[in-house]
């Protein structure tokens, strides 16, 4: 890890402290560019009604948008958690350059622990892959989320 990624993925940790507030699994994404944050994100699925609203999906679109073009192969992502399946796909159609993560997702991870998207040569982009920054702080956020859902069903 190097100084840039860590204090991006602070950013990102933000991000997913402000989805915790509205009720949202704990993730977050920033999308930067030459230094520079171009969007930021948040899970949206509960409060957008949409299973599409994950942080990293919200972050590429609104950072195309930004840039007027879909291309984004000059940008990192910074994300908290290891994307899923469809946001590891969104990633290669966007052509993004570089992903950076926090922790692993054991479950749906679809870059290292169940699957290789991005770096799958059978695709037509790979994306380079930065894993493990802050990862404990990351899988804090989100353990911490689920750990007090699980009380509010008992009580």
């Amino acid at each position: 890890m190097n100084d840039t990624d860590g204090f991006f993925m602070k950013e990102a940790l933000a991000q997913a402290r402000e989805a915790r507030a509205h009720g949202e699994v704990p993730v977050g994404a920033v999308l930067v560019m030459d230094g520079k944050v171009i969007a930021k994100a948040h899970n949206k699925k509960e409060c957008a009604h949409d299973p599409t609203g994950h942080a990293e999906l919200i972050a590429l679109k609104s950072g195309a948008q930004m840039l007027g073009s879909w291309r984004l192969n000059n940008a990192t992502l910074y994300v908290t958690k290891e994307p899923c399946v469809m946001c590891a796909g969104a990633m290669v159609n966007a052509r993004l350059g570089r992903l950076v993560y926090g922790c692993r997702d054991e479950k749906g991870g679809a870059v290292e622990s169940l699957y290789a998207l991005l770096s799958d040569k059978r695709l037509n982009h790979q994306v380079e892959v930065i894993s493990g920054v802050l990862k404990k702080e990351c899988a804090d956020v989100l353990k911490k989320f689920f750990r007090e859902k699980r009380n509010r069903e008992f009580v």
